[in-house]
């Protein structure tokens, strides 16, 4: 499953918020270089979980209410939503194995 951009409200309440499955968030912007490492391992993750979990990028700069929203003040920063709320959260670069755990500590 492709990984979905979102920069405004309505967009972040039917991907996010009203999503049926746990959505990952990656908090990010252009000008951050560990945000840019992260990224290709975001795609590869959306690919490995399919239809089990939505995958939903953010970027800062563009979408910067959303980021104030729930706090985002270091980036890049992940988090796990389910039925709408935050389950687990992480701030800063990290490994696949790392996001692959959190993600299945959050889903099962």
């Amino acid at each position: 499953m492709a990984v979905k951009n979102v920069e405004d409200a309505q967009a972040w309440e039917g991907e996010v918020l009203k999503s049926p499955v746990p959505v990952f968030v990656d908090f990010w912007a252009e000008w951050c270089g560990p945000c840019r490492m992260v990224g290709p391992v975001v795609d590869e993750l959306s690919g490995e979980y399919g239809e089990r979990v939505r995958f939903v990028k953010v970027n800062v700069d563009k979408a910067g209410e959303i980021a104030s929203r729930y706090k985002v003040y270091s980036i890049p920063t992940m988090a796990i939503f389910r039925d709408g709320k935050i389950v687990k959260q992480q701030v800063g670069a990290a490994s696949k194995d790392s996001l692959k755990s959190t993600i299945d500590s959050a889903i099962a």
